[in-house]
């Protein structure tokens, strides 16, 4: 195994950023809630 230094860490590219795996969570989310919404309406109270 090769150690690598923080420099050479930093250096990396590649991956998913935070923001986007936030963003794609959050579309996610709301799809889920307008379909469970469509088929199952409830009444406010």
């Amino acid at each position: 195994m090769i150690n690598i230094d923080n420099n050479e860490l930093m250096s990396i590219d590649g991956g998913i950023s935070t923001w986007t795996a936030v963003g794609i969570g959050a579309a996610v989310v709301f799809l889920i809630g307008v379909v469970d919404g469509f088929f199952r309406p409830l009444k406010c109270n």
